[in-house]
């Protein structure tokens, strides 16, 4: 009688861990596709952001824009055609 009381309890303590067991593995679970979640927003943002910079530099690297800084900040101007030296004309032909 007392062999199937220590079974029961040690049956018992079994049925008893595994239980735990499952609800940690259930919480672990949750809480990686929680995380997986967050980080597919945030390379979502990212993307969004890399799109915008991307708009951005292209808008700032026009050839207008290029050309209208360097004459009012670095006081550039394109060469007359008199100044102008072609080396090697046909060579670029290829």
């Amino acid at each position: 009688m007392v062999l199937r009381g220590l079974l029961a309890v040690v049956l018992a303590t079994g049925v008893f861990a595994s239980a735990i067991g499952v609800v940690t593995a259930k919480h672990e679970a949750r809480q990686a596709f929680i995380d997986h979640q967050q980080a597919l927003a945030q390379r979502d943002a990212l993307n969004l952001d890399w799109t915008q910079l991307q708009i951005e530099q292209s808008t700032w690297a026009t050839q207008g824009r290029v050309e209208e800084r360097a004459r009012e900040h670095l006081g550039m101007f394109p060469p007359d055609s008199e100044r102008v030296v072609v080396i090697g004309g046909d060579a670029w032909a290829r």
